[in-house]
């Protein structure tokens, strides 16, 4: 371990001891102490005792500007006052139905007139909604095979849990990844029936095709892959996966979980000028709330209607939930917070970038609509093999000395991103980048005396 590590570490455990407690209090009840995987990091994870705004507080009582934000899913702040009221209105008339109610057509509507789709059914999450699309395009086409991307993660269903995170030893040759589980108790009719491409590699989606001929449901994909930063797609690869599908008779679903909300009011489709035939939505929609969303055109949402593929859920279209998406689209998701937003994001970003032009560290930084990233690396990745190659001690030191002066500059994980909110504000970016600016040199410093190591 890196002698900048331990210190930033040290510092950490010094100043978090509540968290300690309480991890160590939940351990007994809880696996790992914590109520998901993605939450448990080393030595400990932070325990949030408040939110309110871009701001949160730990149970020591430190103040963090946070950028983690629910790994994406609060674009609105936490608390946005627009959201709380709707809801606090909705808890005087009822919290369940079970039953229809107008909240549902309204949100419908909403998305119906941001998005390319005619039809909208609702869930609880992203792993609900991209297992009822995959489920649907099956449906729809009669088969049963999917693609997905090497290192894409969208939710925890069986049929995606392949390939997630491969480690090199198990994910096979570039043109041809293998189908790695990503744990036990995953079937093997999962990996027999999902397909596996890197992303940005068009010739190995057509190969795929061509050796599964008439077999192939759908390609399910973020068009901005998250789940490793944040990895763009090159010039020409959506539209490319956009005429492989129409010409294969196979459906194209964008998992728009992280980016349906925050690349702008109609998502990547919009935003890169793509029809997908399924989008999936969830996280920043609800405004703190679990709403989530799958959509598509009538013709293959009449798969439901026609009782031929099955949907339902108690806890879908929950009317708190509803009303806290309606907020949210229509008192955040707005012009206005979109170029508040922008501006943010320009301060935020520009300003990253400046400090890394005057410092010798090997980075650089990337950002779509509301998300950004620090990537540690000395070119653009372009897929999950490239991102496999960073250093994560070089990571946990930018991320553990950005907590350690108040700023939580992303979730913890080198493969996420940060989120700005409507919330945040040019002096929480002042303080940001002035954490950054003090450990730029250090973060150099360290990756320099790895590379030195490396080459002995």
């Amino acid at each position: 371990m890196h002698k900048l590590l331990e210190k930033e570490l040290a510092t950490f455990e010094a100043r978090t001891p509540a968290s300690r407690a309480a991890l160590k209090r939940a351990e007994p009840r809880l696996p790992l102490g914590v109520a998901s995987n993605f939450r448990s990091y080393e030595p400990w994870p932070l325990f949030v005792k408040d939110a309110k705004g871009a701001h949160i507080h730990d149970l020591d009582g430190h103040e963090y500007i946070d950028f983690n934000l629910c790994f994406g899913a609060l674009m609105a702040g936490h608390c946005h006052p627009a959201v709380v009221k709707a809801v606090q209105e909705r808890l005087e008339i009822g919290t369940m139905y079970g039953m229809p109610h107008t909240l549902e057509y309204e949100l419908a509507e909403e998305i119906c007139q941001r998005f390319p789709v005619e039809q909208v059914r609702f869930g609880s999450s992203g792993t609900e909604v991209t297992m009822h699309a995959i489920r649907l395009a099956r449906g729809f086409t009669g088969r049963d095979k999917i693609i997905k991307m090497e290192g894409g993660y969208h939710g925890v269903h069986n049929d995606v849990l392949v390939s997630m995170k491969p480690s090199a030893n198990l994910y096979g040759p570039p043109e041809r990844p293998t189908q790695v589980s990503a744990g036990g108790g995953i079937p093997h009719d999962s990996l027999k029936n999902t397909l596996i491409a890197q992303f940005n590699d068009l010739d190995a989606v057509r190969r795929l095709f061509a050796e599964n001929p008439k077999q192939i449901a759908a390609l399910i994909l973020e068009p901005i892959m998250m789940n490793i930063g944040i990895c763009m797609p090159e010039p020409g690869y959506l539209e490319g996966l956009r005429e492989i599908c129409t010409n294969e008779g196979a459906l194209l679903i964008f998992d728009e979980v992280k980016t349906g909300a925050k690349l702008g009011p109609g998502g990547a489709c919009e935003y890169f000028n793509i029809k997908a035939d399924i989008v999936t939505l969830a996280k920043s929609i609800g405004g703190g709330f679990p709403l989530a969303a799958f959509a598509s055109s009538k013709a293959v949402m009449d798969m439901i209607a026609q009782q031929k593929v099955f949907h339902a859920g108690t806890y879908a279209t929950n009317p708190l939930v509803m009303a806290a998406g309606l907020a949210t689209f229509r008192e955040v998701l707005t012009p206005e917070g979109y170029a508040h937003i922008a501006t943010i994001s320009d301060a935020l970003v520009g300003g990253y970038r400046q400090i890394l032009a005057k410092s010798s560290l090997e980075a650089y930084v990337e950002s779509a609509g509301a998300n950004g990233a620090l990537l540690l690396y000395p070119k653009k990745i372009k897929n999950y093999r490239e991102w496999l190659t960073v250093d994560p001690d070089l990571w946990r030191i930018y991320w553990f000395g950005m907590l350690n002066q108040g700023v939580m500059a992303q979730p913890f994980w080198w493969d996420e991103q940060w989120t700005i909110s409507v919330a945040h504000t040019l002096r929480d970016v002042d303080q940001h980048l002035s954490a950054f600016e003090k450990i730029a040199p250090a973060l150099a410093q360290a990756q320099e005396e790895t590379t030195v190591q490396a080459a002995k």
